[in-house]
């Protein structure tokens, strides 16, 4: 994807940073942090910036300069960059920035996920059965949690707000599957056949075309929208990147592999109804098969999914790790919250008469 536009000091710096080749910067070792002193100009440059802007933020999740900033790094790992060298993705710096942004924001994640969690009955066996772990995430998945975004787009939105909704949705939807796909060698035995069955209905059974990031940019094209990964990325706002920043923490810390398949089980099972509403809300418009078929798979192929990631996936993580119950439930909670607070927005800028995007974009207007 293009490189987007900085929002504040701590994205500004790291893209100058990545405009360079890495190891051609000069050191200085003068003056330095103990935090920095190993660090050549342009990281510790960086290095600076995000401490100075963590400081200052009240709200890691909302903060568009941080999140923007993470979302950056974590994008080294998938598709890069345009004219940034792959050089850049294990340059140690780099990581040690990119741990500096995840333990606020994995914090700032815990304490949201337990609001979401409230008084959550947990399995009573030392060690959970899979069924019990699935129980406990179906109850979750079956919690009210306010306003409904889908039943808004199904009767409501216009079509300006059907535009806005998928330039929020293409910030992941456009990759759709890839986080949860670094945590397949992190699984051995059942989960990891679990994993791997979704994953393969994601990415099209071996078809590209049906691919679901293929679905969805067909989708987008149907709206006369760009559909590049990464086109709306100066569109959207920090918590709509925070949903996609949450999944990448997740799948690329070997030690939260229990909250990256409790994020797809939770995932799976609050998705089949909602998608029947949305392609519900493009039908009312008068779209067809050819914008909605993105809609329409998700609903009977989720219905599915829900089973095999909660029972055989988390499920059955859960069984071989009782230990990772925990983070299990935190990668389904994390998840509602964040989901949770990103409707919220969408809806209060709409109900009020505004854009939920940071600003009115030509293909939105």
């Amino acid at each position: 994807m293009k490189i987007p536009e900085a929002r504040g000091p701590a994205s500004t710096a790291l893209f100058a940073l990545l405009t360079e080749a890495p190891g051609t910067l000069g050191t200085r070792p003068c003056g330095r942090t103990a935090d920095d002193r190993t660090l050549d100009d342009g990281t510790a440059a960086l290095h600076r910036a995000v401490t100075g802007q963590l400081a200052a933020t009240p709200d890691i999740i909302g903060d568009d300069d941080l999140q923007l900033t993470l979302f950056c790094l974590y994008e080294l790992h998938y598709s890069g960059l345009e004219g940034v060298s792959d050089e850049w993705e294990w340059a140690p710096g780099l990581i040690q920035v990119r741990h500096l942004l995840e333990k606020p924001f994995e914090s700032a994640l815990r304490l949201a996920a337990r609001e979401a969690a409230g008084e959550l009955e947990l399995p009573a066996a030392s060690r959970p059965t899979s069924d019990a772990v699935a129980d406990v995430l179906f109850s979750l998945a079956a919690r009210d949690t306010g306003p409904s975004l889908s039943r808004y787009v199904a009767k409501k939105a216009s079509l300006d707000q059907l535009k806005e909704f998928l330039i929020h949705k293409s910030i992941y939807q456009l990759k759709e599957a890839d986080p949860h796909t670094f945590a397949i060698p992190r699984l051995a035995g059942r989960p990891k056949a679990a994993l791997v069955e979704i994953q393969a209905d994601e990415y099209g059974g071996g078809r590209p075309e049906r691919m679901h990031s293929a679905l969805f940019a067909r989708t987008l094209r149907g709206l006369g929208m760009a559909d590049e990964y990464g086109a709306y990325a100066d569109s959207v706002p920090a918590v709509s990147l925070a949903a996609v920043n949450l999944m990448s923490l997740f799948a690329l810390n070997r030690r939260l592999r229990g909250a990256i398949t409790g994020h797809l089980a939770i995932y799976e099972m609050t998705s089949s109804q909602p998608n029947r509403l949305y392609g519900s809300g493009f039908r009312r418009h008068g779209f067809d098969a050819a914008v909605t078929h993105y809609f329409d798979e998700h609903v009977e192929a989720d219905a599915v999914h829900e089973q095999i990631a909660g029972r055989d996936l988390a499920g059955g993580l859960v069984e071989a790790e009782p230990g990772l119950l925990g983070d299990v439930l935190f990668g389904a909670t994390a998840a509602m919250a964040v989901d949770g607070r990103l409707s919220a927005h969408l809806l209060q800028s709409w109900e009020n008469g505004g854009t939920s995007l940071r600003a009115a974009v030509p293909a939105a207007a």
